[in-house]
C-alpha cells in the first residue's frame, strides 16, 4: 500500500506563497487569535493592522464559558483569569425594587470547564495573544500598516499594503478579513453587508463607584429595567461599565454632557455628589451579515462577517469561535493536504450559528430589555424565575445564552 502523502513543511508553504501562507487583515482579538492558532501549527502568517498598537478602548468585556475552554490550551485563559473578574451569576433586574431573575452558571459544570462568565476587557486578550505571537518564528504582526485591497489570482491572493506612505504587495495563499465592519477584504470579495442599524445610540461610561456596595444582590453582569427605559451594569476589575440607553427624543450630544451623564447615573444610585466618570463612548448598534464567508482564496471572520447588538456579550465570543473553526479548516488544507472545499465546511458551520444564535439571540436580548410596559416586564421576569426554578430548563437556557448549544449544533454539520 502506498504511503500517505506527507504534509508540506513550513518552509515549503512559505516558498509556495512568497510572503506567508496566510495574510490576515485586522489585528484585533479575532485576527490575532487566528494568527496564533496557525503559527502554533507552523503555518507562516502575517497580520496587518492599521492602528499603531493594540487599541485599549471601551469594547467587549464578556467571555463565555466555551470561549474560555477554547483558549485554555493556548495558555490564554490562565492569563485572562489573572486579569479579569469571574462572574458566577448574571441577572435581569427591576430597578429600583431589586426584583430579579438570577442565572447561576454553576448548572453548566457538566458542560464546560469554566462554568462562569469572565469579565475582562478585550484588549487584555489582544495583549496576551500578541505576546505569544511575538515569540513565534512563524508569525509577524505589522502595526501602522493598512490593507488597501486584495485580488484573488486563482492560486494565491495579492494583498496591497500601505505603510508610512509606502505601498507594497504581499503574496499569500489565503487572505482573511478580520477587519471589522468596514472590512477591506469583504469589499475586495464583492460581498454586500446587508442588514439594519438600530435607531438608538447607546452611551457607555465607566466609573470607579462601587455599585456592588449599594445595590443589594447585584451580579457582576446585570441587565436592568428602569422607569421608561433600561441600563446595564457590567463590572470589570476596578470599575463598572454602565450602558445607558438615552431618550431617543433628545439630541444625543445633549445627553453626552457631564451633567446629563451624571443625571443618568444618579437614577441608578442617588448621591449627594456627582459621579466621577472615567471614560465615555457613544456607539450605534447594527445587525448585519454576509451571505457567504468564503469566496475563492479570501475568507471572513468576526465583525467583518457578522455584526450584532452587544446585548448578551456574543459578538467577541462569536468572532473567537469563528477563528477556531477557520483555523481548523486552514490547517487541514495547508498542513494535511485536505482539498480546498474543506474551507466551505467553515462557512456551513459558522454562518448558520451567526444567523440563528448570535444575531437572532442578541436581537431577542435587546427586545426584552427595551420592553417598556410594566406588566409585560413583570410577566417576563416571572417566566424567567420559573425557568431558573427548574434545573433542566435553567441549564437549557444557559446552554443557549452561553453559546454552548450553537457550538454543539455547528460541530454536527459537515
Amino acid at each position: 500500500m502506498a504511503s500517505p502523502p506527507s504534509s508540506p513543511s513550513p518552509a515549503t508553504i512559505r516558498a509556495r506563497t512568497g510572503d506567508a501562507a496566510v495574510v490576515i487583515s485586522g489585528g484585533g482579538p479575532v485576527g490575532l487569535c487566528l494568527a496564533l492558532l496557525l503559527a502554533e501549527q507552523q503555518i507562516p502568517v502575517s497580520v496587518i493592522e492599521a492602528e499603531p498598537d493594540i487599541v485599549r478602548d471601551l469594547r467587549a468585556s464578556t467571555f463565555h464559558p466555551p470561549t474560555l475552554d477554547m483558549l485554555e490550551p493556548l495558555g490564554i485563559t490562565a492569563t485572562l483569569l489573572e486579569r479579569g473578574l469571574p462572574c458566577p451569576t448574571w441577572q435581569i433586574r427591576l430597578h429600583p425594587s431589586g426584583d430579579r431573575a438570577v442565572f447561576d452558571l454553576a448548572v453548566l459544570a457538566g458542560d464546560t470547564r469554566h462554568p462562569y462568565r469572565l469579565q475582562c476587557e478585550q484588549w487584555k486578550l489582544s495583549e496576551a495573544l500578541l505576546a505569544k505571537l511575538q515569540r513565534s518564528p512563524f508569525a509577524e504582526v505589522r502595526f501602522a500598516s493598512k490593507v488597501e485591497g486584495a485580488t484573488d489570482q486563482g492560486n494565491h491572493v495579492s494583498v496591497e499594503i500601505e505603510s508610512g506612505g509606502r505601498r507594497e504587495t504581499l503574496r499569500a495563499r489565503y487572505a482573511i478579513g478580520c477587519d471589522g465592519a468596514r472590512s477591506v477584504i469583504r469589499r475586495s470579495m464583492g460581498l454586500p453587508f446587508e442588514g439594519l442599524t438600530y435607531p438608538e445610540t447607546t452611551l457607555l461610561v465607566t466609573t470607579l463607584f462601587p455599585f456592588q456596595q449599594h445595590l443589594e444582590g447585584i451580579s457582576n453582569v446585570s441587565y436592568c429595567w428602569k422607569e421608561n427605559g433600561n441600563f446595564s451594569l457590567l463590572r470589570v476589575p476596578g470599575r463598572w461599565r454602565v450602558s445607558i440607553y438615552p431618550d431617543e427624543n433628545i439630541p444625543i450630544d445633549d445627553q453626552m454632557t457631564p451633567e446629563a451623564l451624571d443625571a443618568s447615573l444618579q437614577i441608578i444610585v442617588p448621591r449627594q455628589v456627582p459621579y466621577d466618570i472615567a471614560e465615555q463612548r457613544p456607539y450605534r448598534v447594527h445587525m448585519r451579515m454576509v451571505d457567504t464567508y468564503r469566496r475563492g482564496c479570501m475568507l471572513l471572520a468576526g465583525d467583518a462577517a457578522h455584526l450584532n447588538t452587544p446585548a448578551g456579550g456574543m459578538g467577541l465570543n462569536g468572532g473567537i469561535h469563528d477563528a477556531f473553526e477557520l483555523a481548523a479548516a486552514l490547517i487541514d488544507v495547508l498542513r494535511h493536504s485536505a482539498p480546498e472545499d474543506r474551507l466551505d465546511v467553515y462557512d456551513r458551520r459558522r454562518r448558520p450559528v451567526a444567523r440563528e444564535d448570535i444575531l437572532a439571540q442578541a436581537d431577542r436580548n435587546r427586545a426584552r430589555m427595551r420592553e417598556r410596559d410594566p406588566e409585560r416586564r413583570r410577566a417576563t421576569l416571572k417566566e424567567l424565575q420559573t425557568i431558573i426554578a427548574d434545573r433542566d430548563k435553567h441549564r437549557a437556557f444557559l446552554r443557549r445564552s452561553s453559546m454552548l448549544e450553537g457550538l454543539a449544533r455547528s460541530a454536527a454539520l459537515s
